[in-house]
C-alpha cells in the first residue's frame, strides 16, 4: 500500500503529465473535435481533454460536456503512456485500461501528443485519401512492414491485439477497409476483392510502404490473397486467418445473384441482441473473450451499420464473397495455383462460416503452402487465440523475410 507521501508525487506527476498536454499537441485533421474524458480510478480524479484541429484544452474534473470517450486506467498506467514505456493498445490488450465511446477515438487519442524530448509517438492514426474513397489506417512499431486486414462486418480493432505484440519487431500497419470502420463508405464502388486490393496498395503508396507482409481474417484474407496475385512484387508473406476463400457448393447461387445490396440504402437495423448472438457464435470458446471486448465491437459494428453508406459496403462485400467463382475462366482456385508469395492458412476447427475442411481444395491447387489447424478454435483466431496467432504470424514472417533474403543473395551471386 503506497505511503501518503508516494501517493501525493504521484498524483504530482500525473498533474503535471495533464498540465503538458497543450504543449505537446501535435494537431488534428480538420473538422476534428473531441471530447475525452480521462480517469484515474486509483487516485479518484478525473480530467478532460478537448482536441480540436489546433488545439488541445485540459480541464480538470468532469465538465457539463458530454464525453466522445471515457479512457479509465490508473495512475502508473497513465505515466507510463504519457513517457512513451507504454502504448496505449498495449494497455488495451493487457486490460490495464477500458474505454467507453468510439474505439477510433480513443486509440487515436495517444497519436496527438508528442512524448517527452520531442519524441514521436508510439502509434500514430492517419486517415489516407486514395482518391476514390478515404481509408483510417493505425500504425504502431518499427522493423519490416506488416499490414492487417479485418474481416466481413469487422474494423482494424479486431486486430489490436495482434498489432500490439507484432510491434515489437515489425511496423504494423492496420486499416479499416472502406465500407467498414472509421474509412470512406462511397455509395458507388464494387467492394470486390479486386477493389480492396487496389485500394490497400494505393494505401500502401500513401505510407510509404514498398513491401509489406500481410494478413488478413476472413474476407480480409480473401483480399489478401488478391495482393498476392495482383502484386506479387509487393507482398513478402502471407498469414491467412480463416480466409473467406470460394465456396465449391453453391446451391443458393441463383438467389444470392438476385439480392440487391442498394436495399441497404433503405433505412434497417440489426437489433443489439441479433448482433451479439451472432458475434459469440463465431467463438469455439466465448468464455474466451472479455465481456468488454464484445461490448465494443458490437457498439462499433452498431454505429458503421447505422449508416446507409455502412449497410451498403457490408451487403455488397457479403455478396460478392459468395458469389466469388471457385472454378472456370478466372475462376478463384486455378488463379490460387499461380500464387508466389510463401502463404500460410490457418483455420480452426469450429470455424462454422469457412470450415477447415477447405484446407483440402487449397491443398489441390497450391500444394506448398503451409497450412495449420487450431483445435477448439473458431472464425477469428486473432482475437479468440491472441497470443498463440500473433506468434504464428511472427514465426512465419520471420521465416518469409529469411527466404527473401536468400533469395537476393542467390540472385547477387549470380
Amino acid at each position: 500500500m503506497a505511503s501518503n507521501g508516494e501517493h501525493g508525487r504521484r498524483v504530482a506527476a500525473v498533474e503535471q503529465a495533464f498540465r503538458t498536454l497543450p504543449e505537446r499537441y501535435l494537431g488534428a485533421e480538420a473538422h476534428f473535435d473531441a471530447t475525452y474524458q480521462i480517469r484515474l480510478g486509483d487516485v479518484g480524479k478525473a480530467w478532460e481533454v478537448r482536441c480540436t484541429p489546433d488545439h488541445a484544452r485540459v480541464h480538470p474534473g468532469a465538465t457539463a460536456r458530454r464525453p466522445d470517450v471515457v479512457i479509465g486506467t490508473d495512475a502508473q498506467t497513465w505515466l507510463e503512456l504519457r513517457e512513451g514505456r507504454l502504448s496505449g493498445i498495449e494497455a488495451f490488450s493487457s486490460r490495464r485500461l477500458y474505454i467507453t465511446g468510439e474505439l477510433d477515438l480513443a486509440v487515436a487519442f495517444e497519436g496527438l501528443f508528442e512524448l517527452p524530448g520531442h519524441r514521436p509517438p508510439l502509434l500514430r492514426m492517419r486517415m489516407i485519401d486514395v482518391g476514390d474513397t478515404e481509408v483510417s489506417t493505425l500504425t504502431i512499431g518499427e522493423g519490416p512492414d506488416v499490414v492487417l486486414i479485418h474481416g466481413l462486418g469487422g474494423a482494424k480493432s479486431s486486430f489490436l491485439d495482434a498489432a500490439a505484440a507484432l510491434s515489437a519487431d515489425f511496423r504494423v500497419h492496420a486499416l479499416d477497409l472502406p465500407g467498414f470502420g472509421s474509412s470512406g463508405k462511397p455509395l458507388r464502388a464494387p467492394y470486390n476483392a479486386g477493389w480492396f486490393a487496389d485500394v490497400v496498395l494505393r494505401t500502401m503508396d500513401a505510407l510509404g510502404v514498398r513491401r509489406a507482409h500481410i494478413a488478413g481474417n476472413s474476407m480480409g484474407g480473401r483480399v489478401a490473397l488478391e495482393l498476392g496475385l495482383r502484386a506479387p512484387q509487393r507482398v513478402g508473406g502471407l498469414v491467412l486467418l480463416c480466409p473467406a476463400v470460394a465456396f465449391i457448393k453453391r446451391g443458393l447461387h441463383p438467389i444470392v445473384r438476385l439480392l440487391r445490396p442498394e436495399f441497404g440504402l433503405l433505412p434497417h437495423r440489426f437489433t443489439r441482441g441479433m448482433v451479439e448472438d451472432h458475434l459469440w457464435g463465431l467463438f469455439a470458446d466465448p468464455d474466451a473473450i472479455d465481456p468488454e471486448i464484445a461490448d465494443v465491437i458490437v457498439d462499433e459494428f452498431q454505429r458503421i451499420y447505422s449508416s446507409a453508406g455502412g449497410r451498403l459496403g457490408f451487403l455488397s462485400a457479403a455478396r460478392n464473397i459468395y458469389l466469388d467463382a471457385p472454378f472456370g475462366r478466372n475462376g478463384f482456385y486455378p488463379r490460387l495455383s499461380e500464387l508466389e508469395p510463401p502463404a500460410l492458412f490457418v483455420w480452426g476447427t469450429h470455424d462454422p462460416l469457412i470450415p477447415a475442411a477447405f484446407g483440402r481444395h487449397v491443398r489441390r491447387w497450391l500444394p506448398h503452402a503451409e497450412q495449420i489447424v487450431l483445435e477448439g478454435c473458431g472464425h477469428v483466431p486473432q482475437v479468440e487465440r491472441a497470443e498463440q496467432t500473433a506468434g504464428i504470424m511472427c514465426r512465419f514472417f520471420r521465416q518469409a523475410d529469411a527466404l527473401s533474403a536468400t533469395d537476393a543473395a542467390t540472385v547477387r551471386a549470380a
